[in-house]
């Protein structure tokens, strides 16, 4: 059996370069009004722009694809499709990594599960309710979210076979233990994004309804609920060391929150707020000197923001100008930045120092927005190795591995934008959306 086809009255998977070649896709695409149109079409095009192909399927010679970004004998990032996968299910929502399996969650009822880094399927988690629109891998444990608002916890720990089993779900039902003044029913809507304090054993969950809610996984149900936003709460990150929470929402603003200490209660500590745009995904570095924060919203920038030494407090420190629509997705992998955007690409960033940032690489393979992706570091040598895992609203999921060159080799253009200087013009290049997705974007369906 194929580590990329499946056969079978199960299978809903398959090899999608064929398919992919069969449909005739549009050159480039905006949405906006003509001068912004001329602006985006200034840029230089693509190879797969030209070609409606995947750039690494055009040399079939040579598996290595230089980046599209840089044409020196020493690129600084070169990467390689391991593998392309068209799933029949629907689109896919959300992917999670342990040490040794990639799930991937969609609007089906299946969980599926891959071998790393090759993607043999293991098998699959089938649940009562679909729509799975976070993930979260951590240990043996792999949480879920579904349709019907709740969180499921599974044993998936590899042994011989691949064989999950349902831990619990939360929440259980009308709970006996209601505390006064906290609602610990479920969310009220589709659970878009979940955190995991290691140290703590707490579970973080943010919805739609616009509330986080806090769960204490080994007493089996919600410690907190609140408020966090005036909009849908898209994404929630954890500082591991000291216990922070930071939550986007598509009101435009991120905000920092900190337990009571000795409660189970939390209370808002700062807000970010640079642009009026939507915040679709965060993503936190973390030193022993340094930490940052990064938001991708839809005008299609990266905000970072950097935190005082001494106060703790969050500076804006720019923002990374490049991809054409929405960033739907980050990723923050050691000085490395990944950002998945609606008009199809990755890029891949990397921080040069504590304010510039340089875009290594556009890596461009799908033909629908890149919905979520994850990225690990798979060798630390000469290059740096990584594995990126993506999935595209084009409803294929793409494994790719990068390696990315010493920063003291590298003499790329830095490429950020400060909040006291102008937006300087980036080097653009056109996204290919396949003709599915144009359709859906134009009638304006919300994913």
């Amino acid at each position: 059996m194929s580590a990329m086809e499946f056969k079978g009255e199960e299978n809903h998977w398959n090899l999608g370069y064929e398919e992919q070649k069969k449909i005739k896709l549009p050159r480039r695409l905006s949405f906006g009004n003509d001068e912004h149109d001329s602006h985006l079409a200034s840029g230089r095009t693509s190879c797969a722009s030209a070609t409606s192909f995947p750039l690494w399927a055009m040399s079939p010679g040579t598996p290595w694809a230089r980046s599209p970004l840089h044409e020196s004998p020493s690129p600084p990032l070169i990467y390689h499709c391991l593998a392309s996968l068209h799933r029949r299910e629907g689109n896919i929502f959300s992917i999670a990594v342990s040490q040794e399996l990639i799930f991937t969650g969609s609007e089906s009822s299946r969980i599926h599960a891959w071998k790393i880094p090759d993607c043999i399927e293991m098998g699959h988690i089938k649940a009562k309710a679909g729509g799975i629109h976070a993930l979260l891998a951590y240990d043996k444990f792999l949480f879920t979210t579904h349709s019907d608002y709740k969180i499921r916890v599974w044993d998936v720990q590899v042994k011989e076979n691949f064989q999950p089993k349902k831990i619990t779900t939360l929440p259980r039902g009308r709970s006996f233990f209601l505390l006064p003044g906290r609602n610990i029913q479920q969310h009220k809507d589709y659970i878009s994004c979940i955190a995991y304090n290691h140290y703590e054993k707490i579970l973080y969950t943010g919805s739609w309804d616009k509330t986080v809610k806090v769960w204490k996984i080994s007493k089996k149900h919600c410690v907190d609920s609140f408020v966090a936003h005036e909009g849908p709460v898209n994404a929630i990150v954890i500082n591991q060391e000291d216990g922070c929470v930071f939550t986007c929402s598509s009101d435009g603003t991120t905000k920092i929150w900190r337990r009571v200490y000795g409660e189970s209660s939390h209370i808002l500590t700062m807000t970010l707020k640079f642009q009026p745009s939507p915040i679709n995904a965060l993503a936190l570095y973390l030193s022993a000197t340094d930490c940052f924060l990064y938001s991708g919203s839809s005008d299609g920038l990266i905000n970072f923001w950097e935190k005082e030494k001494m106060s703790g407090r969050f500076n804006h420190g720019g923002f990374l100008q490049g991809h054409h629509f929405a960033v739907l997705c980050l990723a923050s992998v050691g000085e490395l930045i990944l950002s998945g955007s609606e008009d199809a690409t990755i890029r891949v960033w990397r921080r040069d120092g504590n304010s510039f940032h340089s875009c290594l690489a556009v890596i461009d393979g799908h033909h629908g927005p890149v919905r979520c992706l994850v990225a690990t570091v798979e060798t630390q040598d000469i290059m740096t190795g990584l594995l990126v895992y993506a999935a595209s609203l084009d409803q294929t999921f793409k494994v790719w591995r990068v390696k990315v060159s010493p920063s003291e080799k590298v003499n790329s253009e830095r490429s950020v934008v400060t909040q006291n200087s102008e937006i300087k013009e980036c080097e653009m290049m056109s996204p290919v959306l396949s003709p599915s997705w144009v359709e859906k974007k134009v009638q304006g369906i919300h994913f």
